[in-house]
């Protein structure tokens, strides 16, 4: 299968690095381009097998799969002047979580889909957020679950939940990493350790969290109740983040939806739907 890619930014060239080390596409199999081309050219230097095209138009007619990984005002636009080279057999994927499935298929004439990856399927894990057109086959729908299978667990998702699921799945690693930066600042800010014994301690545990939760031995509750010995230590410090959290994760997702209404409604200006 013939995969094209119409942006290299950050999730662009994270999905086409994953999909190549994971095997889920050979390089010979990829061609990309860019607005601005030599960002493509760049990754065409690792892998050099990958095509590097110009032309978006051609880009279309020479693949099957199209993965559209632009900011979310420029995919109207880019649909417009891509939609008489499509074909109904095309399987077109958005990223970009604010544009939603029917509104992309009011505009074009092929299969649809939209996949909102996470920074975590670099490491060829975490979970991929996935939504199907109507109009997307089911052979179409068995091909896009493969692909992202050799990068992370595909989860199908309903429109409602769109940017729930994206703040944990997508969003999730940077608030989580800036909780943890924070955790190492504190420690040597209030203690004698420096601050390069505190990342790799700090790196250390999450990496080990994460494969203890991965082995399926301890929820997260029951992880804080066998950490947590009556009277000790541990129970202190969360006393502290009790008292620190409160309602602050009701922030975070209060805040993000209420940027994601904004985006929302932008496109929706534009998609007329």
């Amino acid at each position: 299968m013939k995969i094209g890619f119409i942006g290299t930014g950050n999730m662009g060239t994270i999905l086409i690095e994953s999909f190549i080390e994971s095997n889920a596409a050979d390089p010979s199999h990829i061609t990309i381009t860019n607005r601005t081309i030599e960002k493509a050219l760049k990754l065409k230097e690792r892998f050099s097998g990958i095509h590097v095209i110009e032309d978006q138009e051609k880009l279309v007619q020479d693949n099957e799969i199209i993965f559209i990984c632009v900011k979310p005002l420029d995919i109207y636009p880019l649909l417009k002047k891509l939609t008489p080279h499509l074909r109904k057999d095309h399987i077109l994927i958005s990223i970009t979580s604010p544009v939603q499935t029917d509104q992309i298929e009011h505009t074009v004439p092929c299969q649809t889909a939209r996949v909102i990856p996470s920074i975590t399927n670099r490491a060829l894990a975490g979970v991929s957020l996935v939504t199907f057109g109507k109009s997307c086959s089911e052979a179409a729908k068995a091909d896009i679950q493969t692909l992202f299978t050799h990068i992370s667990k595909p989860v199908e998702i309903s429109s409602g939940i769109t940017r729930a699921a994206s703040d944990i799945v997508s969003c999730g690693p940077a608030f989580m990493s800036y909780l943890v930066q924070r955790f190492i600042d504190a420690a040597v800010e209030e203690t004698d350790i420096t601050k390069e014994e505190a990342v790799i301690m700090s790196t250390e545990m999450l990496v080990g969290l994460g494969k203890l939760l991965e082995t399926g031995h301890y929820t997260l509750p029951a992880l804080q109740e066998k950490v947590c010995v009556k009277g000790g230590v541990t129970g202190e410090g969360l006393k502290a983040l009790e008292s620190g959290v409160q309602d602050m994760f009701n922030r975070v997702f209060q805040r993000t939806h209420d940027k994601y209404d904004e985006d929302i409604s932008l496109v929706k200006k534009q998609f007329h739907v």
